[in-house]
């Protein structure tokens, strides 16, 4: 299996061969429903939970009003403390800006961090091509790439495999990427813990280059924050000689102060702590301690074109908790690869189509994997609401309309399937913005009521199959509020 999701089927597709295998959608089902116990518990804790979330959207939507602010203090900041800042417009810059800088160095090897923003840019596959191997260190990483797989979730990237499986795939693939696996290795989770530290130990004590992402950055210090559960981040963080950080635009932060409340939101909606066990910070670089050089690799790739649209950019104030993945009854069905993007879930949902334009099959079916529950609104720790950015994404995919990408106006259009809804669209927008139409197709239809069919002819068959049409009334509405109101306004 690849290790991309380029030329993924759209959603539909995925799905239906997701839903047919039964293991997947039990260690789905398992882990997912502990997850989401677990942080309701943590989240109860604590009686100030809405005014920290409500901080949270504050923050993040005064931020990305300010963005081009705050950029700047960040690269001032950074270059104060050390550092040296590059601007990556998109995937292929950034990548190019890494290879080279990891090609300076002399090293054809590089540890890395867990990170969305490098996966999303294929970073490792850009490397290898490269003649550099990046080797991830996040337990779930380390199962996902050993295992020649993709991610399915963002906390949790291995969420698809139990425990047999990744015995299975550490005694057939660790000896290939280093030390091997113990013998007898069994399936117990102490037993898989000690065979991945003892394989990634050599790869720490031996890597001249650490890349990481980064949870936040505090634009008036330059800081980089990273927050973890195993302390592999921390060794790639002040173990090597140089540290490449590759950070989206949008995880900056103004102040210090700041980082009170995501400290507080981001363990307990992701993985139900009071308190990530290991929170690194740096500022820079110092000649005692950790890495001699630093750079901050700021990465564009679609967040400003996301940032123009003004629903959809609230999908930006995202912390990467995870916790709509954890509530969404579609993930907990389809996994995480269907989605065909490294965010998957509600979040992904309505990220990746903003991020890479919906040209693509994939990319157009994203805002329609969604029951609409609301579940994901209700447990996001920004207040993200994804069903409206949904709906507004349907809105844009049905209609076909323009949109900006990567600095090129392009035409989003409309997924397989969407070209009838369009027209009724576009119908329903016409008769109602036409009373007199509107009126005499509402007696009409109440006239011929008897005549209406139980079912919908056609392609329609396949949506009046498990739904009962509704029945059309006696009457329209406004003929019994004339009826029974005495007139048009109401009055008696």
């Amino acid at each position: 299996m690849s290790g991309t999701f380029v030329g993924m089927p759209a959603f539909p597709r995925a799905a239906r061969e997701a839903v047919r295998d039964t293991t997947l959608r039990g260690n789905l089902r398992h882990a997912t429903r502990t997850i989401r116990d677990k942080r309701a518990r943590a989240v109860a804790e604590l009686d100030d939970w809405a005014a920290l979330r409500e901080a949270g959207k504050q923050i993040k939507d005064h931020t990305l009003r300010h963005l081009d602010r705050y950029l700047v203090q960040v690269e001032e900041a950074v270059t104060a403390a050390g550092g040296t800042v590059h601007w990556a417009a998109d995937a292929d810059e950034a990548n190019e800006i890494v290879a080279r800088l990891v090609e300076e160095t002399g090293e054809s090897e590089v540890v890395k961090v867990k990170s969305m923003a490098t996966q999303e840019i294929a970073l490792n596959e850009a490397l290898e091509a490269r003649g550099v191997h990046a080797y991830e260190t996040d337990l779930a990483e380390l199962i996902v790439q050993l295992g020649k797989d993709r991610p399915s979730h963002i906390l949790v990237p291995a969420i698809h495999r139990n425990r047999g499986e990744i015995r299975d795939i550490f005694r057939s693939e660790m000896s290939e990427w280093g030390r091997p696996a113990p013998e007898n290795l069994t399936d117990t989770p102490a037993e898989l813990a000690e065979a991945a530290r003892l394989h990634l130990r050599e790869k720490f004590l031996r890597a001249k280059v650490g890349i990481s992402g980064a949870n936040f950055v505090v634009a008036e210090t330059g800081t980089l924050v990273v927050v973890e559960s195993e302390g592999n981040g921390r060794m790639c963080l002040t173990l090597p000689e140089t540290l490449i950080s590759v950070v989206g635009i949008e995880k900056i932060v103004p102040r210090w102060q700041d980082l009170e409340v995501f400290l507080q939101t981001l363990p307990r909606s992701s993985t139900a702590e009071r308190m990530n066990p290991y929170t690194s910070m740096w500022t820079g670089t110092t000649d005692e301690d950790g890495p001699r050089t630093f750079h901050l690799v700021l990465l564009d790739n679609g967040r400003t074109d996301t940032l123009a649209d003004e629903v959809g950019r609230q999908a930006l104030r995202c912390i990467r908790c995870s916790a709509c993945l954890n509530v969404c009854p579609v993930y907990e069905r389809a996994g995480g690869h269907a989605y065909g993007s490294v965010y998957p879930g509600p979040i992904g949902a309505i990220l990746s189509p903003q991020l890479r334009g919906t040209g693509s099959e994939i990319d157009a079916s994203l805002p329609y994997a969604s029951s609409l529950c609301g579940a994901c609104y209700e447990v996001c720790p920004v207040a993200i609401d994804i069903p409206e950015v949904l709906v507004h994404l349907r809105e844009r995919v049905v209609q076909g309309g323009p949109a900006v990408r990567g600095g090129n106006r392009v035409v989003l259009k409309p997924a397989k399937g969407h070209a009838a809804e369009r027209a009724a669209m576009r119908a329903a927008q016409w008769a109602f913005t036409r009373p007199g139409a509107l009126r005499a197709g509402q007696r009409l239809a109440s006239r011929t009521r008897r005549l209406h069919p139980r079912t919908l002819p056609g392609p329609g068959r396949a949506w009046s199959g498990s739904r009962d049409l509704p029945a059309v009334p006696a009457e329209p509405f406004r003929d019994w509020w004339q009826r029974t109101r005495g007139g048009k306004d109401g009055a008696k």
